[in-house]
């Protein structure tokens, strides 16, 4: 029994030496995910950073209508040349679309962003619908 509360006590002491040695990560949200390039954009150069777009995929937006994915904000080396940057944003875009569907590519209906933008274009062709079926239908 004392043998085995010695063991437990050494390996808590071992595990809090280790996270205080190499640390337990720090997990940080990225302020820009999920918004349109428009909009990240503004914010970004509000704060006072140039924004990059670092990577881009798809082409059925405009690429103020393209999702930020995610972003990374300077200190970081230039991919062209090694130097030393900050002051800057880089932007990772999705310019497939709202959402995913049989015929085209874009964000996953699973993912608050594809259910988002879903739930706005069903809204959106109901609007149509509805206004289509006032047009049509004469006045008694």
């Amino acid at each position: 029994m004392k043998k085995s509360i010695v063991l437990s006590a050494g390996s808590v002491v071992a595990a809090s030496a280790c996270m205080g040695l190499f640390g337990t990560g720090v997990a940080t949200a990225d302020d820009y995910a999920g918004q349109t390039y428009s909009d990240a954009s503004s914010a970004a150069s509000d704060s006072g950073l140039s924004v990059t777009v670092a990577a881009r995929v798809g082409d059925k937006l405009s690429q103020d209508d393209c999702l930020v994915t995610r972003s990374q904000t300077a200190p970081f080396a230039s991919a062209d040349d090694g130097s030393h940057r900050s002051d800057e944003v880089q932007f990772y875009l999705n310019c497939n679309g709202g959402y995913a569907s049989a015929t085209k590519p874009g964000a996953s209906v699973a993912s608050p962003e594809g259910r988002e933008a879903k739930a706005a274009a069903d809204e959106a062709a109901a609007e149509e619908q509805q206004s289509l079926e006032e047009v049509s239908t004469p006045d008694e």
